[in-house]
């Protein structure tokens, strides 16, 4: 089922319930706790998107981020040290122009990510975009402000939230979350085009086996796809 852009609106109060609290401190002790091992390995994480802004449901999902290149390694020895263990292993890329992405799957909702290449400006403003947090705030309880995926602008208040919709309030929306207009605009126009013509899925989602690397896979796949080639070479 697509997630439907809102479009126009007033903003609105959403007060959170016992049980909304209950779940989002449940997801963020989980991303805590995996954020912590990396971090005591000297590998900064970010957390973002729901967890970080507080609209929790129960299908959320847990997107630790590394937001940078880092060797794969390091990544997995640190969960495997500390006995986490992982479901899957892929790569992914969204579009042939998009950063390429290693996915770690702990489990159905949680992930490790890092990019395998550089991350571009509008990549990087893309989590702050969708509100993120590091592992100190997120220790200290703080919520920050971020769009959903309905082009909400969700605004954390003690009790819960005010939200109100993107389109139409564009600059605002960029300055309150300090990123560029050019993010707030490529994300209005990716998801509006989404609920229109429905998701298209990704160009690349490759699992890898238990014996490769992240990084001798993506050898493996430049060397059959110039579009994946080219964009390690950006």
């Amino acid at each position: 089922m697509n997630i439907k852009p809102v479009k126009a609106g007033d903003e609105r109060e959403v007060k959170y319930s016992k049980e909304h609290w209950e779940l989002l401190n449940k997801l963020r002790g989980k991303a805590a706790r995996i954020m912590q091992v990396l971090e005591e390995n000297h590998i900064y994480t970010i957390i973002h998107g729901s967890v970080a802004r507080g609209d929790v449901t129960p299908k959320s999902d847990v997107d630790i981020v590394v937001p940078y290149p880092i060797p794969s390694y390091k990544v997995e020895i640190s969960l495997e040290r500390a006995g986490i263990q992982v479901q899957a292993r892929q790569i992914v890329q969204a579009t042939p122009s998009h950063a390429i992405k290693a996915h770690i799957q702990i489990d159905e909702n949680t992930t490790v990510t890092f990019p395998l290449v550089e991350l571009r400006k509008l990549e990087r403003e893309f989590y702050k975009f969708g509100g993120e947090i590091n592992l100190s705030e997120l220790k200290s309880g703080r919520r920050v402000p971020g769009v959903n995926k309905r082009l909400l602008l969700i605004i954390p208040t003690a009790e819960g939230h005010v939200e109100m919709p993107v389109i139409g309030r564009e600059v605002e929306v960029a300055k309150k979350l300090e990123v560029s207009i050019e993010i707030v605009n490529e994300r209005v126009r990716v998801l509006t085009r989404r609920n229109e013509i429905g998701r298209t899925g990704v160009y690349l989602k490759y699992t890898l086996n238990p014996s490769e690397t992240f990084e001798d896979a993506l050898r493996k796949l430049a060397d059959r796809d110039p579009a994946i080639r080219r964009r390690i070479r950006l």
